[in-house]
């Protein structure tokens, strides 16, 4: 019994909803920064699902380029957050909100 492209479809739903889910309800900046990312893997699976159906590499590229900017997003990204949660240990998204200036 091999997976079809509508289990890894479903799948990729199922995870980002859970993503959206955990975007929603947390406010830690980290939790939700991770929730994020449970989205862009959702939807990188997706792309690989469907480029593994029609049988075209277009989906896999794709999923690379996305895949660095995601790490690219990582390093910049989960720097600051980690910066500003040592600074500030009970810091939540709202607190980061006056940082706009």
């Amino acid at each position: 019994m091999t997976p079809t492209t509508t289990w890894y479809l479903v799948l990729a739903a199922i995870l980002f909803g859970v993503g959206v889910v955990g975007l929603m309800i947390r406010r830690n900046p980290l939790v939700m920064f991770m929730c994020i990312e449970l989205m862009l893997n959702a939807v990188n699976l997706s792309f690989v699902a469907f480029a593994r159906a029609f049988t075209d590499i277009s989906g896999q590229t794709a999923v690379f380029f996305v895949m660095v900017v995601a790490a690219a997003e990582v390093v910049v990204g989960l720097g600051i957050i980690i910066a500003i949660l040592r600074r500030r240990p009970g810091a939540n998204i709202d607190d980061l909100a006056e940082l706009k200036g």
